[in-house]
């Protein structure tokens, strides 16, 4: 440990725990609150009703004492919302995915999985112990290349929008890949649900697969709905399977109420006021606009991330806490988190942000940014 310890101090790789303060003065880009619902009074107000009702903790996994009618509820609206015939609520977001790829796989299959993917559908395919096949990033026609001769099932994993970049997934291309070799296609839509398609409908229903029986999406509650736990939405029978084969969801204690009744006021409340979503995506080329006409290099956003290079993980950490002196929270991304091993600042554009804060933003971090 002392060894890997010194690696990493020498390459500028070190991460240290920062526990915020309740009212932190600083303005927040860093963390992942598109709509800013996780302080909204129905949100918290949700959160604290269900805690009441239900007490603070589930008591048991959710075959046991942990499914309640608040959990039933979540799952039925959400599954309305995004299209999606049924629904089952895990305790977070990596549960969810590592529930989805290992109970959908075996040692006969084969899974074809995204570069760029999340680190959870990584550790799934891993856990999974099926054959799997890294393709380039966003590349449907290397998912049907890896596709090509395989004698059996298959299963294509992908992110909807990557975290890194804030880049969308090209869905129909990779439905139509799978569909021609009689694959399924799983698809994590963390950071597309609340962001994409009709009212933050997600990235499955802006490509008009919401519904379709070859197709399971995996969503966060911890995103745009501002509280926490995960989801796995499909047909009725892959939710059923799921219950009687997904390990982190048998084995895991249940999402606690207050958690869950904060993300089900939270779906309300975006089914309510739709343009929450739009706000979102726009703050984000705005600001993906304004930080390129200033010099830096920026990845076009398609939903509410916006990456911005740095030269060196060293320069990374030091902008980012040039920007915390300057009052401004922001993601700072090194490897190993970023398959590209290019450092970069990773802002979340929030529905919530007044033009004032947008102006503040652009001016902090072009103000502080690394001379090369």
């Amino acid at each position: 440990m002392d060894e890997a310890r010194a690696a990493r101090r020498r390459a500028g790789l070190v991460r240290a725990l920062r526990p915020r303060a309740a009212d932190s003065p600083l303005l927040d880009l860093a963390s992942n609150d598109y709509l800013g619902l996780a302080r909204h009074p129905e949100v918290t107000g949700g959160a604290a009703r269900a805690a009441q009702e239900w007490g603070a903790g589930a008591t048991g996994s959710r075959l046991v004492t942990g499914s309640t009618e608040l959990h039933a509820r979540l799952e039925a609206e959400l599954a309305a919302f995004c299209g999606a015939e049924a629904a089952l609520v895990l305790s977070s977001g990596y549960a969810a995915n590592l529930a989805a790829v290992t109970a959908l796989t075996d040692t006969t299959t084969l899974i074809v999985s995204d570069a760029g993917n999340h680190a959870s559908l990584i550790d799934g395919c891993r856990l999974s112990r099926a054959r799997t096949e890294v393709t380039p990033h966003a590349d449907p026609q290397a998912v049907r290349a890896a596709l090509t001769g395989h004698d059996g099932r298959a299963l294509a994993v992908t992110d909807s929008v990557f975290s890194v970049d804030g880049d969308a997934a090209p869905l129909r291309a990779l439905a139509e890949a799978c569909r021609a070799h009689g694959a399924a296609l799983l698809v994590d839509d963390a950071h597309g649900l609340g962001v994409l398609g009709d009212g933050g409908r997600g990235a499955v229903a802006a490509a008009g697969l919401a519904g379709d029986a070859d197709v399971v999406t995996t969503v966060t509650l911890s995103k745009s709905l501002g509280a926490q736990g995960g989801a796995v939405l499909g047909p009725a029978r892959v939710i059923e399977h799921l219950v009687n084969t997904a390990r982190s969801f048998i084995f895991d204690t249940g999402l606690a109420p207050a958690a869950a009744g904060g993300a089900l006021a939270a779906l309300r409340l975006l089914r309510r006021e739709p343009e929450r979503a739009a706000r979102a995506g726009d703050v984000a080329r705005e600001l993906h606009e304004r930080l390129t006409a200033a010099g830096l290099t920026a990845v076009r956003p398609d939903a509410a991330v916006v990456s911005v290079r740095a030269p060196s993980p060293e320069q990374a950490l030091r902008w980012a806490a040039d920007c915390r002196e300057a009052g401004l929270a922001v993601g700072c991304f090194r490897p190993p988190s970023v398959p590209d091993g290019i450092s970069r600042l990773r802002l979340t554009a929030r529905a919530d942000l007044t033009s004032d804060q947008v102006d503040t933003a652009v001016h902090v971090i072009t103000a502080t940014a690394p001379v090369c």
